[in-house]
């Protein structure tokens, strides 16, 4: 059976020099969209050659856990989204297992024994840092790892906090050193890699009261004490002014342009501050434009399934509160509004990249993210903006140079950046109703150059993944036909339903006889050869199963 995977040309380098690496800590820095993801997958094939070594992957979320664990079984990789720090090891039909950082960080004295010399990827690594629980919890947890793969696509901390693994220039003070670096304007020379990010700013008129009782009342373009600048965003984004309403309008009329061209089912995204203002939000787009909004809040169980289905539906917008961020991946959305009063440079490039993934098949694929004119805001836009503009003109020329460029393109003109972002005078606490609101300007521009050849991958030879017992025969997606395809999906869907199976039937005994739940679970447990349930591979879910029903059909008669 061919073992092969096919990779864009930033990852296959990657992965060579992956191969090459002979510590045990390789930093990849990627920008958002270009396929971290797809790169550390390959990484582990290569690095296990079908040995059985413990593989574990670390994400900042849970909704992340269960897109790894999808992604990782087109490499033939079972790796367990569902592991709990109650059990000691891991069942003989999983390669591993996906936990989040504050998880892994809880239970780094379980984990530590777990991944001795195994694979660990630690994917946006800043955000071991978050908390210095969790970065000291990581570092143990993941001490006696042999390989750890670092991923991030900012690698950088707002506190300026050190990562663990990670190698600095002058000790946890220095930049963070990549081993392998692909950035965004290398995405876009690319081509067929990421969208072109634009940004309409919009100014507006503020009046507030600050926490001292002091009225103030700005313009993003006044000069204002930084002590008052969250309070003039804060009042920027109030779904009670005129401000925000505006630039949703805005965002809007955008978005259903680009539905009725050669993307009906693009989607948009608003990054809202706190739960409340996120409702509001929803309702706002309801109330003005009759569109059907969802809603992802970051303490909301089903948060993950609706993230998961609105990316496959043609829903235009979600509304969402720490829960869309890095790694999520929403290819549609091309329409986003920055309404939250989180104005790093690392969240901010976090947003971009939830715009920037591309779709095969379409040619224009400009992306907008509509933000407050508020000087923090201006100054990350802008510094993506150059390195788009530089990226798009180093392109232009190299395909000049190939005699690849026609005439449907245009010239990089240099006040684009300028003419991109036009003003809308608002007053949030009244008197925007008399205010004429200009055209935002973001038709001006061009497209990137981009061509179907541009999407080719490198086909990649990859090792066989790890044998394992007690489940289906793995190999890559498809490699096996549909049917191999449809095993390798339901493995843990089906282990779900056992255990399910196994507790309905465990409380059936309990009500039909005399023994107790645990009594029955252990000697359950016993028959199936079972120590603990969490290990249980689905043979031996199902052997218990079976022990059940027998059990059952004794009481019976």
């Amino acid at each position: 059976m061919s073992q092969t995977v096919s990779l864009r040309e930033w990852q296959r380098e990657a992965l060579d020099t992956f191969s090459r690496h002979r510590e045990p800590n390789f930093l990849t820095v990627a920008c958002p969209g270009a396929g971290k993801t797809t790169f550390a997958l390959a990484a582990i094939r290569q690095r296990l050659r079908g040995r059985r070594l413990p593989v574990a992957i670390v994400v900042p979320t849970s909704h992340l856990k269960v897109q790894w664990a999808s992604a990782a079984l087109r490499f033939g990789l079972h790796l367990d989204p569902n592991w709990t720090s109650t059990g000691d090891g891991l069942p003989a039909d999983m390669h591993g297992v996906i936990v989040t950082y504050s998880q892994a960080a809880r239970a780094a004295n379980r984990l530590r024994p777990l991944l001795y010399d195994g694979v660990v990827v630690l994917d946006e690594v800043h955000h071991a840092a978050t908390d210095k629980s969790w970065g000291d919890g990581i570092a143990s947890a993941c001490r006696d790892a042999a390989c750890r793969l670092l991923l991030s696509g900012t690698p950088f901390r707002s506190d300026d906090s050190p990562m663990p693994f990670v190698r600095y220039s002058e000790g946890d003070y220095g930049d963070a050193e990549a081993d392998y670096e692909y950035g965004y304007g290398e995405a876009l020379k690319s081509g067929g890699v990421v969208r072109p990010v634009f940004f309409p700013r919009f100014d507006g008129l503020m009046e507030w009261v600050n926490s001292g009782g002091e009225t103030h009342e700005a313009t993003f373009d006044d000069d204002l004490a930084s002590s008052e600048w969250g309070g003039r965003l804060r009042t920027a984004l109030s779904v009670d002014g005129q401000w925000l309403p505006t630039v949703v309008d805005h965002a809007q009329k955008r978005l259903m342009t680009i539905r009725a061209g050669d993307h009906p089912n693009a989607g948009g995204l608003v990054i809202a501050t706190d739960h409340e203002h996120a409702r509001g939000i929803a309702s706002m787009l309801e109330q003005r434009h009759g569109e059907k909004v969802d809603i992802a809040l970051s303490d909301d169980p089903k948060a993950s399934e609706i993230i998961e289905n609105f990316a496959t539906s043609d829903t235009p917008w979600i509304v969402a509160v720490r829960m869309i961020s890095e790694g999520v991946d929403i290819p549609r959305l091309r329409v986003g509004v920055f309404a939250t009063t989180t104005t790093t440079a690392l969240f901010f490039r976090q947003a971009v990249g939830r715009l920037a993934r591309w779709t095969p098949g379409m040619r224009s694929q400009r992306s907008y993210l509509y933000v407050p004119d508020d000087p923090r805001l201006r100054r990350h836009a802008i510094n993506v903006a150059e390195q788009r503009h530089h990226s798009i003109a180093a392109r232009r020329r190299r395909m000049a140079e190939d005699g690849e460029l026609d005439d449907l393109t245009q010239p990089v003109r240099a006040e684009e950046q300028i003419s991109l972002f036009a003003a809308v005078s608002s007053s949030v606490l009244g008197g925007a109703e008399n205010e004429v609101v200009p055209e935002d300007g973001v038709d001006v521009g061009e497209d990137l150059p981009w061509s179907p050849e541009d999407a080719l991958g490198h086909s990649v030879a990859l090792p066989p993944p790890p044998p394992l017992t007690g489940g289906v025969t793995t190999g890559l997606a498809g490699a096996g036909g549909p049917e191999g395809l449809a095993a390798l999906r339901s493995r843990r869907a089906e282990k779900q339903r056992l255990r399910e199976l196994n507790a309905t039937r465990v409380l059936d005994i309990v009500r039909s006889g005399t023994f107790t739940h645990a009594e029955v679970n252990i000697e359950l447990n016993r028959q199936a050869g079972i120590d603990r349930i969490a290990e249980a591979t689905e043979k031996q879910l199902a052997d218990r199963l079976t022990a059940a029903d027998r059990w059952l059909s004794q009481v019976a008669r």
